[in-house]
Parts: C-alpha cells; sequence; structure tokens
C-alpha cells in the first residue's frame, strides 16, 4: 500500500506553495529546509512582482496557513541526508543542525544583546555583520532566535544561557537525524545568485561600490543593513550616478549560458526603488537586449519614460576603480560603436539565477542539465518545483508549485 504523506524538500516560495496544496486536500505533508526560517529568496528581497509587494504581504499569509494545518510539518536547519526505496515508499534520511534556542523563545533579544561575537551575515549578503545569537528578519519564521555556537568565543555560549529569562538556550542541543517515511517527494531547493568572485572583468566581488542585484535589494530593504537607505558601501553617502550591468556572467559560455530571465525585470525594479529614494539620481542600464515577458513590457515602457534614466545597449567589458573607490566602467556602444570609460557613485551588478543544487552532489539521483536544473525525476516519483527547475519569478514558482503538488499527490493516489 502506497504511503499518501509527502517530502518537501526546501521551503522557500514554491516549496510552502506545493507543501500548502497537499496538505489542504488532506496529505501529511513534511517541509525540510537548510536556513533556520522559511521564506528563501523571497524573504531578501524588498519587493516582488507582480504588485511590488514586500515579502511580508505573501509570505505572512502563507505561515498563518501553516500555522492552522496541523497536516503540516517543517523542519529548519535541516537536509536530505539519503533517500532509498521506491515511489510510494520513500524512506528518507534527514539531519538537524542544532539551533541552540528552544521553543521558550520569545524574541525579545537578550541573548542578542548579552552576545559579543559577530560576525558577516549571510542574510544580508556579507554588507553587514549579525551576532552569534540572532533572528535573520523580522517577520522570520518560526519566530525563535539562532545561536551560531561554533563561532561562540569561549563561555560565551554559557553567557547567554544566563541572560535569557524565559531558559530558551539550550547549550546541549545537539545534531540529529531521524527517518520520514514518505510517498512522493517534491524538489523545491530554490536558487543562488552567481558568484561576483567569479567576474573577474567586472571586479570579481572585490570592488567595493560594485554590489549584485541581491544586494542592492537588501540595501533598499527597511529591515536591511542601512534600514532601506541607498548608499555607498564604501562611505555611506548617496550615490548620484549609478549604473546597472545586465547579464553578468549570464549568456556566457565561461559563466552561466542561459538567460535568467527576471534580471532585466529586477533592474527595471530598481530603479522605481532609486526614483522613490534618490529622486535627483542619474540611472544608466547597460543592457545586451531587455527582456521583459508578456505583460511586463507595460512596466518597463513606464521605468524607460523616467526622464533621469538612460537605456543604452552595449557591453560592460572591464569595471576597476578609482582612488575614491568611484567605479570606472568600460563600455562599448552596440548602436554607435564607440568604446569608452564611463564614471559612477556605485553599479549594480545583474546576476543571474543559479540552481542552488548545482555543484553539489543530490543526495537522490535526479537527472540534471548542465547547468544543474532538474530536468525529470516524476518516474521516479520526485517532482522539480520553482527555481530547482529553471528561472523563474514569484508567480510562475507559485505555479510550479501548485503543479508539483498534483502531480505528487496523483503518485501516491494512483498506487
Amino acid at each position: 500500500m502506497s504511503n499518501n504523506s509527502i517530502l518537501v524538500v526546501g521551503g522557500g516560495f514554491a516549496g510552502i506553495t506545493a507543501a500548502l496544496e497537499a496538505a489542504e486536500v488532506g496529505h501529511e505533508v513534511y517541509i525540510v529546509e537548510t536556513n533556520p526560517y522559511l521564506g528563501g529568496r523571497v524573504a531578501q528581497l524588498n519587493q516582488y512582482f507582480p504588485k511590488l509587494c514586500p515579502p511580508s504581504c505573501g509570505l505572512e499569509i502563507q505561515f498563518q496557513r501553516i500555522k492552522n494545518n496541523p497536516k503540516v510539518k517543517f523542519f529548519t536547519m535541516s537536509e536530505v541526508v539519503s533517500v532509498t526505496g521506491t515511489p510510494g515508499a520513500f524512506d528518507v534520511k534527514i539531519k538537524e543542525r542544532p539551533r541552540f534556542v528552544n521553543a521558550n523563545c520569545t524574541m525579545c533579544g537578550e541573548c542578542e544583546k548579552a552576545a559579543t561575537t559577530s560576525v558577516t551575515s549571510e542574510f544580508e549578503f556579507g554588507l553587514a555583520e549579525r551576532k552569534v545569537a540572532y533572528s535573520t528578519h523580522l517577520f522570520a519564521f518560526p519566530q525563535r532566535y539562532v545561536v551560531d555556537a561554533a563561532a561562540c568565543a569561549p563561555g560565551e555560549l554559557d553567557a547567554l544561557r544566563d541572560a535569557c529569562p524565559y531558559g530558551a538556550i539550550d547549550t546541549a542541543d545537539a545534531e540529529k537525524t531521524f527517518d520520514l517515511q514518505v510517498g512522493s517527494i517534491i524538489w523545491a531547493t530554490g536558487w543562488k545568485p552567481y558568484d561576483m568572485a567569479k567576474l573577474d572583468n567586472l571586479g570579481g566581488g572585490k570592488l567595493k561600490n560594485v554590489v549584485s542585484n541581491m544586494q542592492f535589494e537588501r540595501l533598499a530593504a527597511p529591515n536591511g543593513p542601512t534600514g532601506g537607505k541607498i548608499e555607498r558601501p564604501s562611505d555611506g553617502k548617496a550615490p548620484k550616478r549609478i549604473a546597472f550591468v545586465q547579464c553578468a556572467g549570464s549568456r556566457d559560455e565561461n559563466h552561466l549560458n542561459y538567460c535568467s530571465y527576471i534580471c532585466c525585470m529586477a533592474s527595471l525594479k530598481h530603479v522605481t526603488y532609486i526614483r522613490e529614494k534618490l529622486p535627483e539620481a542619474q540611472v544608466v542600464i547597460y543592457y545586451i537586449d531587455l527582456r521583459t515577458p508578456g505583460r511586463y513590457d507595460n512596466f518597463m515602457q513606464m521605468v524607460a519614460a523616467d526622464d533621469k534614466l538612460t537605456l543604452v545597449k552595449g557591453k560592460v567589458a572591464k569595471i576597476v576603480e578609482c582612488e575614491c573607490k568611484s567605479p570606472i566602467l568600460t563600455v562599448e556602444d552596440a548602436v554607435t560603436g564607440i568604446k569608452g570609460e564611463e564614471r559612477f557613485d556605485m553599479v549594480v551588478l545583474a546576476t543571474g539565477m543559479q540552481p542552488s543544487c548545482a555543484g553539489s552532489k543530490l543526495p537522490v539521483e535526479l537527472p540534471v542539465d548542465d547547468d544543474g536544473f532538474i530536468i525529470g525525476g516524476a518516474e521516479m516519483g520526485v517532482f522539480a518545483a520553482g527555481c530547482a527547475k529553471l528561472p523563474l519569478d514569484v508567480m510562475k514558482t507559485a505555479q510550479t508549485g501548485t503543479g508539483a503538488a498534483l502531480k505528487a499527490i496523483q503518485n501516491v493516489v494512483g498506487r
């Protein structure tokens, strides 16, 4: 007899959507997420399409649905170690890393105040530091602190325990492994930004005032490292001239050989951030092609009407910096054929989307293409969703989550 429960690997927008769709028609669902929180990349955005909503707008509704549905169980700071068995009868081994904070946590923040050690914040893409006792963002779910015990100074973990008035710091917490028996698996492990360090000609991630598109999202976000102020990382000054470099590593046989679908729209969206926060700033977008699919073309036309925005069809060959840390771009205008240098206060690289599983061995033998996107698995009872499957925006990501849920349900019901 087939097991009717479903495992969802990845707790981003695709995974959450898939889990809820399956649970709300009666299936027991387990979500396994490697981060301390659910929400994936959407949680790191300032706004997302199509309505330019803050991420809390969509995610808090989903979190309420999870809270209200006893058929959804989730495990954060966890990963799949192995998958054995067959469709309808999988045995999945899960490893859960210690959080060192139990359910007594009220998010009072006393542990963070008591922490003395700071490390680079992964959530802020290196733009800020965090304490070893931390919460990534205000609407993080679950609402519980995390302690990075490996980074604690000697005796610091005990000091955090003593500072907590609710007995929420569990210094004895340890790694756990456990097994789940499920009938279907949905693989929704999402995406990661392409590594700027690989783009040597564009600064290799070493130029202070050259940031990625996701770093720019964090700079514009009210809960980001600057409180939503768009500032040069080198000196905190408001930039007066900002350049966007499209296809930074995308559509390039030496890096990502494909178009990441959302990068042009993301940069146009970023122009709206700039216009709101820096009304007088001049903006230039250097592009190969501006790709704004379907109804998004109307958005492009609206943004392009900005008289302080210049769209240049051209390839940025190189970025260096001057003594004041301002980036200098070497650009060839594809229309005029003129090659020249332009100086800006700040540059945003529209880096592409890589599947999170690219470059790593999956715990189940799924077929993937040369870029790491999952291109099959249905015959094995495993169904890909979201950006594990192909580059997508949030709306289409949710649609693939619904589709994967339907296929996963059919897989267990039909046996």
